[in-house]
C-alpha cells in the first residue's frame, strides 16, 4: 500500500495472522506482507481496508437505514448539542469537554458493555500510542485526549474476536469506516461491538513531527521520552513532553499546530469525513468564541444512531452529562475551516490525483462544482504542503526556534482564514 493511500488503520494488520506487520512505527508506519497470506485472510482484509474504496451512501444506508437524512457536511446528525462531562475530573482529563470518556465510564458502569477498544500511550514505549480494551475505569481515563500522531487500533482485532463481553469502540473517521465495513461483511471480529464512537478529526502527523521538534530543543533521542500529551492543561491545552532527564518541552496547541503542514500524513488530505460521520454519535472542540473564552473544555456533539442518542438523553437526565441543542448552521460554523479542507479541498485534490494518472480514493459521492478561485487556491494549498514535507524544509524547521513558529503560524493562519474568507465561505455556511 502507498503513502498516499494507506490509512494507517491497522486492519490488514489485524487480521493478517501476523503475515502483515507494521515495522515503522516511528516513520511512515506503512504495513508490510511478510509471509504467504491465504485467500480467505486476504478476503477479510480486503473487505474491511479503508484505503481505496469507502461508498459513504452505502454505509450510510447500512448504519442508519434508507429514510435516513444526510447533511453533506454532519452527515446523519438528528442530535447537535454543546456538551461537557458533568464530573470536572472526567471533564479536565479529555481533549475538550470530556464527553466520550464519559460515555464509556457510564456504559461500563451500567453493565452495557464489558470493555472498551481505546488508545492510550504505551507504557514501555511511552512516546507511541497504544490501543487496548479498557475493563476498568482508570483505563479508559488514562486513554483520555487526543493522539495527533499515527494510531493503528484495529490491530487488536483478534483480541475484539476473542472478548468474552460487549464492546464499544473509539476510533478516528478512517478507522470507523474499516469498523463499518467489516460488520457489514459479517466479519466475526466485529460481533461484539455494541456502540462506536469517535472524535472528528482534521488530520494525522507522522512521529517524525515529536522528534523535528525534539530536535529543535537539542534533544536527538526520542526514546528519552517519559510522557507525551497533546491535550494536556486548560482547554484547549499544551503538547507536554516530559523526558527522562527531568526537562518538560510544551507548547499552547494552537502554537504547536505549526507542525501540521510539515508533518501531515498525506493520505488526510485525501479524506472527505471531519464529523467521524459513521459513529453512533461522535464529537469534537466546540470552536467559537462563545466557548473558547469560558475555558474549561467544550464540545460540540452529534447523535447519530437511535442507540447513541438514547445514551446522550439518558446520561443528561442522569446529570451525568450537561448538554445545549443547537442548529446544523451553528455546528458547521464552528468548523468551516475544517469542512472546507474535506468537503472541497479534499475533492479537488483527488480530482487532480485522477488527471495525473495516480490512484486516489472513491467514496462513491460525486462533488458539486467549486468557483475556479477555489480550485486556485487548492493548487497553492496542495503546493504549499509540498514545498514544506520536503526533507529540506523539515531540515530547517529543527533549526528554528518552535516557539517564534507558532506565534508565526497562529498569526499567518488568522490572516490566511481572514483573506480567504469569501471563497471559503461560498456555499458553506448557512
Amino acid at each position: 500500500m502507498t503513502d498516499a493511500l494507506c490509512t494507517r488503520c491497522g486492519t490488514c494488520v489485524g487480521l493478517g495472522k501476523g503475515q502483515i506487520r507494521c515495522e515503522d512505527r516511528d516513520g511512515k508506519h506503512l504495513p508490510r506482507v511478510t509471509g504467504k497470506i491465504d485467500e480467505i485472510t486476504a478476503t477479510r482484509a480486503w473487505q474491511g481496508c479503508s484505503a481505496r474504496r469507502v461508498s459513504f451512501p452505502d454505509l450510510h444506508r447500512w448504519t442508519f437505514g434508507e429514510d435516513a437524512v444526510r447533511d453533506e457536511y454532519l452527515g446523519h446528525a438528528p442530535l447537535l448539542t454543546i456538551a461537557h462531562a458533568s464530573d470536572a475530573g472526567v471533564r479536565a482529563r479529555g481533549a475538550s469537554g470530556g464527553v466520550l470518556s464519559a460515555v464509556l465510564l457510564w456504559l461500563l458502569e451500567r453493565g452495557e458493555i464489558q470493555g472498551a477498544v481505546v488508545t492510550g500511550m504505551d507504557r514501555e514505549q511511552p512516546w507511541r500510542p497504544k490501543t487496548l480494551i479498557a475493563t476498568r475505569p482508570e483505563d479508559i481515563l488514562a486513554a483520555a485526549q487526543s493522539k495527533y500522531v499515527i494510531t493503528s487500533p484495529n490491530e487488536i482485532l483478534p483480541e475484539m474476536e476473542r472478548f468474552a463481553g460487549d464492546l464499544a469502540y473509539v476510533g478516528l473517521p478512517c478507522q470507523v469506516h474499516s469498523i463499518r465495513k467489516l460488520q457489514q461483511a459479517g466479519d466475526p471480529a466485529v460481533r461484539r461491538l455494541r456502540y462506536v464512537f469517535g472524535p472528528y478529526c482534521g488530520n494525522t502527523l507522522y512521529f517524525s513531527s515529536i522528534r523535528s521538534l525534539l530536535a529543535s530543543q537539542g534533544e536527538r533521542d526520542h526514546r528519552e521520552i517519559v510522557s507525551l500529551r497533546f491535550r494536556e492543561g486548560e482547554w484547549p491545552g499544551n503538547l507536554r513532553i516530559t523526558m527522562r532527564s527531568g526537562r518538560v518541552i510544551e507548547m499552547p496547541k494552537f502554537h504547536a499546530n505549526y507542525l501540521i503542514p510539515f508533518h501531515i500524513v498525506k493520505r488526510c488530505l485525501l479524506c472527505t469525513d471531519l464529523t467521524n460521520e459513521f459513529t453512533d454519535l461522535s464529537g469534537g472542540d466546540a470552536w467559537s468564541p462563545v466557548y473558547e473564552e469560558r475555558g474549561k473544555g467544550f464540545s460540540i456533539v452529534a447523535g447519530r444512531s437511535p442507540r447513541g442518542i438514547a445514551c446522550l438523553e439518558a446520561m443528561a437526565a442522569d446529570g451525568r452529562i450537561q448538554l445545549q441543542p443547537i442548529t446544523a448552521a451553528e455546528a458547521i460554523r464552528m468548523h468551516t475551516h475544517g469542512f472546507d479542507l474535506k468537503k472541497r479541498g479534499a475533492f479537488i485534490r483527488i480530482a487532480l490525483r485522477h488527471r495525473l494518472g495516480r490512484v486516489a480514493p472513491d467514496y462513491g459521492v460525486a462533488p458539486g462544482r467549486f468557483p475556479v478561485s477555489r480550485h486556485v487556491l487548492e493548487w497553492i494549498i496542495s503546493a504549499l504542503f509540498v514545498l514544506l514535507g520536503s526533507g529540506a524544509a523539515r531540515w530547517c524547521l529543527t533549526r528554528t526556534n518552535p516557539r517564534w513558529l507558532g506565534r508565526v503560524f497562529v498569526r499567518l493562519r488568522t490572516l490566511w482564514k481572514k483573506a480567504t474568507r469569501g471563497i471559503k465561505a461560498h456555499e458553506l455556511g448557512r
